[in-house]
């Protein structure tokens, strides 16, 4: 730690972060976001009951659709896709990709996807949905109690039935006629989310993906500093469509530093996307979506010479870690170093290094550097549903401001939480701490806006 600090104090970007308990509060500055929906959940609002058969035992808990109020305006609906941990409270969810959740290494993701198509909400005439599947009559509650059991049955493999017989019915009739469907695209992510260039350039392109006709386009709030969005041949965007690309149009002669650009839009997001905890709470995918806003962050750095990094980070569910990945438009190399391993990238490469981070470890890395440069990456690693039926399978009902316990323990107390609320799979890890130092090569940075940074997807 004692050459770390004279490395920091020498010169560079810093990286340093601290991972904590998986009960531990992440830090209040919004985690590293691809881009779409962000959202709070609201509670379990259409369930029955179902019964859980695990280690010679029966265990009774809720099953049926969550709700949640999205960031903005909006309204999603969603099944659980993680029996064994519970739902916290208000919990904060973000817009995900398959591959940095349990979906990614599930080959039976594209079976739930199927379901969620050919059942309730999607399918909100129940006479028709009763007729299909052969259940006899079925309500709001019973059909979304044998959706969510079908679902668990390939997102978790676990041996669950409705405790109601026509929405075991449909649960079985789900499970039997459920083939696989690819992953839906997100409904709005910029790629990459991060750019770099030098003084006088356009740095780009960065590239629109959605899924809506249109989005808007919200340049840099410094106006002093002269830079611009524009299109390819330097016309300034106020708005684009999928597949636009575009630039930080940046003055010859800017002082050196940073800048960021958002695009919104508002836009049904598509069944099937994973949305994932910001603090750790149930894996939830989306079954219905209202009209909803959606929006993604870029960023763009720039100096006059030297290196000029631009750092993003994301999930990475196959290594066990987060991707921290740094790319040099400058016309010098910089060295980055990570757990004792240098890293050293040439003018106009890039390099990718994965921080460990445990399975249902929070994490938190800050970048900083030289005129304030600085960028913070913050999450949970939720990459695998628990084997263990003694995990948590506690949920929130309607607008309960404590867990709704299915195992028949009392609710409330933290002797409780603590023993149904995690898998076999949560170590609690507290206090171990990581540094990244990326040092600059001559390069200085100028914060000219700061904001939470998503990542490229």
């Amino acid at each position: 730690m004692a050459r770390l600090a004279a490395s920091v104090v020498a010169s560079g970007l810093v990286m340093a972060g601290a991972l904590v308990g998986a009960g531990g509060a992440v830090a209040d500055e919004t985690p590293q976001h691809q881009g779409g929906a962000a959202a709070v959940l609201d509670g379990l609002k259409t369930f029955d009951r179902a019964v859980l058969h695990a280690d010679g035992r029966n265990q009774e808990l809720p099953a049926g659709l969550f709700e949640m109020t999205v960031d903005g305006g909006g309204k999603l609906k969603t099944y659980c896709i993680d029996i064994h941990n519970p739902t916290q409270d208000q919990a904060k969810y973000l817009e995900t990709p398959w591959n940095q959740t349990s979906l990614g290494s599930n080959k039976n993701a594209g079976k739930i996807r199927w379901i969620l198509e050919h059942s309730y909400p999607q399918v909100d005439d129940l006479a028709e949905l009763a007729q299909k599947a052969g259940t006899g009559p079925l309500t709001e509650k019973t059909a979304a109690a044998g959706t969510q059991v079908a679902i668990w049955r390939y997102s978790d493999n676990v041996d669950i039935e409705a405790s109601d017989s026509q929405a075991e019915k449909l649960a079985d009739w789900l499970e039997d006629s459920a083939v696989d469907q690819a992953e839906p695209k997100a409904s709005l992510a910029l790629d990459p989310a991060a750019v770099s260039g030098k003084s006088g350039e356009r740095l780009g392109p960065v590239t629109v993906r959605t899924n809506a006709g249109q989005v808007s386009v919200t340049p840099p709030a410094d106006a002093a500093s002269g830079v611009k969005v524009t299109d390819k041949a330097g016309k300034p965007l106020t708005a684009a469509a999928n597949g636009a690309e575009l630039y930080f149009d940046v003055p010859e002669g800017a002082a050196d530093g940073t800048a960021s650009l958002t695009v919104q839009a508002t836009t049904s997001v598509p069944v099937g996307r994973a949305f994932a905890g910001v603090t750790k709470s149930q894996t939830m995918i989306l079954a219905g979506s209202s009209e909803t806003t959606v929006s993604a962050v870029a960023t763009g750095t720039w100096a006059k010479k030297g290196a000029i990094p631009a750092v993003s980070a994301k999930k990475n569910c196959a290594k066990g870690g987060v991707d921290v990945t740094a790319s040099n438009e400058g016309d010098e190399a910089f060295t980055f170093e990570l757990a004792g391993v240098k890293h050293t990238i040439e003018a106009g490469k890039s390099e990718t290094v994965t921080v460990p981070v445990a399975e249902d470890q929070a994490y938190d890395f800050t970048i900083t550097g030289p005129g304030g440069f600085t960028k913070t990456f913050k999450g949970v690693l939720d990459c695998k549903t628990s084997g263990s039926a003694t995990g948590g399978t506690e949920t929130q009902t309607g607008g309960d401001k404590t867990p709704a316990t299915s195992g028949g323990s009392s609710t409330g107390g933290s002797g409780d939480l603590a023993e149904t609320g995690g898998s076999s799979a949560t170590p609690v890890i507290a206090g171990v701490a990581i540094a990244l130092v990326v040092v600059g090569g001559g390069a200085v940075f100028l914060l000219r806006k700061r904001k939470d940074q998503t990542s490229a997807q």
